[in-house]
């Protein structure tokens, strides 16, 4: 598995992961923030206290009030400059409005203010892993961990940091020691199903795209990456079974390699005529890519269609020329 996919595999599903934890955890993160009356808790001025200060920034962040928000924090990170919790607060504000350079330094504050708080780290890795920064959201993983070893999300995002920092082998402890915890935790078997298979070990990798398909059966990544596998070790009928749920799913963009693996099994399991319209879909949806034209070329042939075929052969070999060649069949992609 090429290592450009390692870096961006999943980033939607970890984005996914971050609108989770940042409307789920606001509340636990804040312990030392006390509650509003509902009738002033709209009502900034009130932060006269520390304390009112974080149980306002709390309800702003959870009623989406995020202006209100950065205004709060702003004025009380002035007022209260040593407070970790309201700094912690005010950067996930700023992530939750995809700020990242000011997120991380107000989470860096915060951090460099209390060492001892688990979710400092771990916050600060998310905005890392937003930014595709691996290496640091590995160093706040391993931080956070260190302060809190039972917590297997944050071993599944540090073995995804691993993953893509070429760390394959340490990701794979870090995926096992999360599902060891907790066997249905987000993406656990999904993420230790890629790095099995960006070592070769596929068998093993099919094994956990099966169990996460069991926790998420509508997640149409896994359902791409189970069908792609299955397609490379001959079973077709499961291949296709997988990559037309991975078609049919509501995603945006579609995934054009998902159309194109099912119009190959369909042509290897010797129903060329199904495979066209796939083909023709990936070959619309990555107009750059000759795979598509290649199979499309080989099925109108089986077909009696040589004029169709001749055009796709013409649209491949032009293709071809701008493609880069790693290796694979004649369009120079993995199979």
């Amino acid at each position: 598995m090429k290592r450009s996919e390692n870096a961006v595999i999943g980033v939607k599903l970890l984005r996914l992961i971050f609108e989770v934890l940042l409307v789920l955890s606001y509340a636990p993160r804040c312990a030392n923030a006390v509650a509003l009356p509902q009738d002033e808790s709209n009502d900034t001025s009130l932060a006269q206290s520390p304390q009112r200060a974080r149980a306002s920034l709390l309800n702003d962040l959870q009623s989406g009030q995020l202006d209100e928000a950065i205004e709060l924090g702003r004025q009380s990170v002035a007022r209260w400059p040593n407070d970790a919790d309201i700094r912690h607060l005010l950067g996930l504000v700023f992530f939750k409005t995809r700020r990242h350079s000011l997120a991380i330094a107000e989470l860096q504050k915060a951090e460099a203010l209390d060492e001892s708080n688990p979710d400092t780290p771990f916050d600060l890795a998310l905005v890392y892993l937003d930014e595709s920064q691996y290496l640091p959201a590995a160093s706040e993983l391993e931080r956070s961990i260190k302060l809190r070893p039972a917590n297997p999300l944050a071993r599944v995002l540090l073995g995804r940091a691993y993953q893509n920092t070429n760390r394959t082998l340490q990701a794979i402890e870090e995926f096992q020691q999360a599902l060891k915890m907790n066997h249905s935790v987000q993406l656990g078997h999904y993420d230790l199903g890629f790095a099995y298979a960006s070592l070769g070990r596929n068998q093993e990798a099919i094994a956990e795209y099966e169990k996460e398909i069991a926790h998420n059966p509508e997640n149409a990544t896994v359902l791409y990456q189970l069908g792609h596998l299955l397609l490379q070790a001959g079973s077709f009928t499961s291949a296709i079974k997988y990559l037309r749920q991975a078609t049919e799913a509501e995603i945006d963009p579609p995934n054009a390699d998902a159309f194109y693996d099912l119009g190959k099994a369909l042509s290897l399991a010797g129903d060329p005529e199904s495979a066209v319209a796939p083909l023709e879909r990936s070959a619309v949806l990555s107009p750059s890519d000759p795979r598509p034209h290649y199979q499309l070329a080989r099925d109108f042939e089986k077909l009696g269609k040589h004029e169709d075929a001749q055009r796709e052969w013409q649209s491949f070999a032009e293709l071809k020329k701008a493609y880069p060649q790693t290796g694979g069949m004649a369009s120079g992609q993995p199979q």
